[in-house]
């Protein structure tokens, strides 16, 4: 069976200006990523991991080259169109979690849902799946100050990944919880791989991350500076 490509990107860069002075945060990237990989983006804070991650899920433009999300060239969609793409085909698991104050567990979970217009009964059905999936069921109705760190991103992965997405893109998911967490955190995200087939790609200097991940993306000072695939 043939790999179906779902990322590709092709000599991207990314400058930031600062009066005269210009950093490059890539420096000419170019790679392919085929649906179904787990793979890790690796490197030091600088390195550019996750300024490529946040192209990749149209978070931000590039200054030069191409990226396409399956065989699309994002920097030729329309605001709107991007907007749909993230909604329906890309979970992004932001470091920070990103969840909603005022919604609790099952609502920041359905929020997307809603947003897809997934009838009642439906999505109640969903998110309860999800929810029972990552061990937060029994906190659905909490709110995001009333759990711990690990507990608001296992809620972030949910909402990351209830719609079924095509993409997952996790930006430093084991940064802000403790070893036990983090491993289950990843035993949970490989099971979401290795049943849902979602693509997942990972920016992290986490070594639990990189020993679970099957490819890792060195980077260093806005490029690549390895690529290999582990058995």
């Amino acid at each position: 069976m043939m790999n179906e490509e779902i990322v590709r990107l092709q000599d991207v860069k990314k400058v930031y200006k600062t009066g005269d002075v210009e950093t490059y945060a890539l420096n000419g990237i170019s790679l392919s990523v085929n649906k179904g990989e787990f793979a890790a983006l690796c490197g030091p804070s600088g390195s550019g991991k996750t300024t490529a991650l946040n192209l990749i899920g149209a978070l931000d433009t590039p200054s030069s080259g191409r990226i396409e999300v399956e065989g699309r060239n994002i920097a030729q969609m329309s605001k709107s169109d991007l907007s749909k793409m993230r909604m329906n085909r890309i979970g992004i698991v932001f470091q920070a979690y990103n969840l909603i104050p005022v919604l609790t567990a099952y609502e920041n979970a359905e929020f997307v849902l809603v947003l897809q217009g997934i009838p009642d009964k439906e999505r109640k059905d969903r998110v309860m799946a999800i929810l029972e999936e990552v061990g937060m069921a029994d906190m659905a109705h909490r709110r995001p100050s009333q759990l711990s760190g690990g507990q608001q991103q296992r809620v972030a992965i949910a909402r990351a990944v209830v719609s079924e997405p095509a993409l997952v893109l996790a930006d430093e998911p084991t940064a802000n919880v403790d070893s036990r967490t983090a491993e289950s955190l990843l035993v949970l995200m490989e099971h979401l791989n290795h049943d849902h087939n979602s693509t997942f790609i990972f920016s992290t200097h986490d070594p639990r991350v990189m020993e679970r991940a099957h490819r890792l993306i060195m980077m260093k000072d806005g490029e690549i500076a390895e690529d290999r695939r582990v058995e």
